[in-house]
């Protein structure tokens, strides 16, 4: 017995019709179905390339066989044979289109069953907090559910659905396709009048509530918890929890995390990027109080070493104050800190003792030794890094980087408590990210 029988199904002939018998089922079922002879049915076009191409495969002995034994699979899964095209095709198939077929290629073919629903991915915005000290979050949700009133039968009482005349029943159609040069193909779609159903429910027979869709929309309240040290764009994953349809598994809804931007801190992997600010006396002279107030709330405290001076720029690491690890949150990255130095101002000069300031201050340095024959006096004008940034024009790669290569890990931290020479352990830091002020 053959493995489908689709294709004699079509020209109405059993699985061990004759050559001949198969010939004269497929003359008369192309002369009834033929789109001339049938200008108001829509579907005459499709039913009459379905039989065309029943014929192309069942005529020549070889791919007869290739189908009697795998079905469509021989021709369209993987590894399937091909057949060569009998002569008696094309003659017939000419007849209807001018001899504009050299080539009547079967492709395509109903494509796996489907075992469950469709995913919904669904972004969530999640702050930088959030993913610190975690969160339980209750979200209300609209989803699809089998209908209660039918049990998704969409169909009101016992009425019963009819079987597709478009499609027969079988849920899909062929439709030609152009593949090359006097080259025709066909292709197994989903019937468009059925939604690849097979059948369909008359008006007047179908379920009140749904309205014969089989399915109603409910409003549901899921919850999620998204844990410590969670990266961007984690994706949380509801099983089940999708849309349901009759007969298939719902599918799963998934929540992916988009962090927003935070305003002090810059997160890579598990360690954290900030800029402190602190003043020139605290520069020259050191420092003991609370520097920052980290993601739970907590104040952080440092101090300075003794005698150290604190140049613009330097960075310092707090070990272990860093973001939680996912999974492991007993274990956490580090905190770099970016130390910017806040000059005094100029009511503050006003006030001090210029004299006496400067013989506490180093020297001013003196001009260039020897001098330059031609010495032009330039104007002051105060001016921003960005602005030149933000200008076209041909400059070295390395045009910005001088000042700027003491930023995240770099300038002299021998003197700092806990920053060892030997760690090279930088918890998934990749570039400089740009900081935020504290």
């Amino acid at each position: 017995m053959p493995v489908e029988t689709e294709l004699y199904d079509l020209l109405s002939v059993p699985s061990n019709a004759s050559e001949n018998d198969i010939k004269k089922a497929y003359r008369k079922k192309a002369k009834e179905h033929h789109p001339d002879k049938n200008p108001n049915d829509p579907g005459a076009a499709q039913k009459f390339q379905e039989m065309a191409a029943a014929y192309e495969i069942l005529s020549d002995p070889n791919s007869r066989e290739i189908y009697d034994e795998e079905g469509m699979d021989g021709f369209t899964g993987p590894g399937g044979r091909s057949g060569g095209m009998p002569s008696d095709a094309t003659d017939i198939f000419a007849q209807f289109f001018g001899g504009g077929a050299t080539f009547f290629d079967f492709a395509g073919g109903p494509g796996p069953s489907r075992r469950k629903g469709e995913d919904t991915e669904i972004p969530y915005q999640v702050t930088l907090e959030d993913l610190y000290n975690g969160k339980s979050v209750k979200i209300s949700m609209e989803k699809e559910v089998i209908c209660g009133t039918c049990n998704g039968t969409g169909a009101r009482g016992n009425a019963k659905p009819k079987e597709c005349t478009l499609c027969e029943g079988k849920g899909w159609t062929l439709t030609q396709t152009h593949i090359a040069p006097s080259r025709f193909g066909m292709m197994r779609v989903k019937c468009s009048e059925c939604n690849g159903e097979g059948s369909k429910i008359r008006e007047k027979d179908r379920c009140k509530k749904c309205k014969g869709e089989k399915t109603v929309k409910e409003k549901t309240r899921q919850e999620i918890f998204i844990e410590k040290g969670m990266p961007d764009g984690h994706r949380i994953v509801l099983a089940g929890a999708g849309d349901q349809q009759p007969n298939i598994p719902p599918g799963d809804v998934i929540f992916r995390l988009k962090a927003s931007q935070h305003n002090s801190f810059e997160r890579s992997g598990c360690d954290l990027l900030a800029n402190v600010k602190i003043t020139l006396s605290e520069a020259l002279l050191g420092f003991s109080r609370i520097l920052i107030t980290q993601l739970d709330g907590r104040g952080v405290s440092v101090s300075s070493p003794p005698g150290k001076i604190i140049t613009p720029g330097q960075t310092i690491k707090l070990r272990g104050e860093g973001m939680p690890t996912f999974k492991n949150p007993d274990q956490r990255g580090d905190l770099y800190l970016v130390l910017d130095i806040e000059m005094p101002n100029t009511e503050w000069l006003r006030r001090v003792d210029r004299a006496a300031l400067e013989k506490l201050l180093p020297p001013k340095k003196a001009n260039i030794e020897p001098a330059p024959e031609i010495i032009d006096v330039a104007a002051f004008e105060e001016a921003e890094l960005e602005d030149v940034r933000a200008r076209c024009f041909p400059a070295s790669s390395d045009f910005f980087d001088e000042d700027f290569a003491s930023q995240f890990g770099g300038g002299d931290e021998d003197d700092w408590e806990g920053d060892d020479d030997d760690d090279d352990d930088d918890h998934g830091m990749g570039g400089e990210p740009e900081c935020r002020h504290q």
